[in-house]
């Protein structure tokens, strides 16, 4: 009896400990980011409002991953002149490059909860590493769907002339560009 119990209890710890899937939300998941204008001038802000992927955590092996894939076309300033503008070929060609496709491994944990995402970001038609710092990490109970659900706010900072996108550089525009990327994702069933 005691050898049952101990399997049981062996096979439970096995259970708790496997990786668990979230699919992201993408009504709830908003990759943006600033963008310098004019050197100085202002900072542009936008958001992607199409975005798609997974995030896999194992909070007993203290490791897990995250791909996000976004619609660039999707590509949002709030002022449509230059939505089109960014979707031309002079930044983002979105025709000849439709995706963004971010991928990383959590990193850093804090107790069960991940500070980093190591990880690189394809643009452009461009692969370049790129590390997330995770700013908040939470998972609650869903209150309608009965799943966990889990949430962050991560952000980095690139050089977007890196990826090719370098409009702007000749007139002295700064090429740093910070993403952020807030995130919900949902588990499987």
């Amino acid at each position: 009896m005691k050898i049952l119990f101990m399997l049981a209890m062996a096979s439970a710890q096995a259970a708790l400990a496997a990786p668990v899937v979230y699919d992201i939300d993408p009504a709830h998941t908003y990759p943006s980011f600033e963008a310098d204008h004019m050197g100085g001038l202002s900072v542009w802000r936008g958001k992607f409002d199409r975005s798609a992927g997974k995030v896999v955590l194992d909070r007993q092996a203290r490791q897990g991953s995250v791909e996000v894939t976004i619609d660039v076309s999707s590509i949002d300033y709030g002022l449509p002149l230059m939505n089109e503008k960014a979707r031309s070929d002079e930044l983002f060609d979105v025709k000849k490059y439709p995706q963004a496709v971010y991928k990383g491994k959590l990193a850093d944990f804090e107790n069960d909860r991940p500070t980093k995402v190591v990880g690189e970001l394809t643009l452009h038609g461009v692969t370049r590493p790129l590390d997330l710092n995770i700013h908040s990490f939470k998972c609650v109970p869903h209150p309608l769907f009965k799943r966990e659900l889990c949430g962050a706010d991560a952000s980095a900072t690139l050089d977007r002339a890196d990826f090719g996108i370098a409009a702007g550089k000749d007139y002295g525009f700064d090429m740093k560009v910070t993403l952020r990327i807030q995130i919900e994702a949902l588990r499987k069933e």
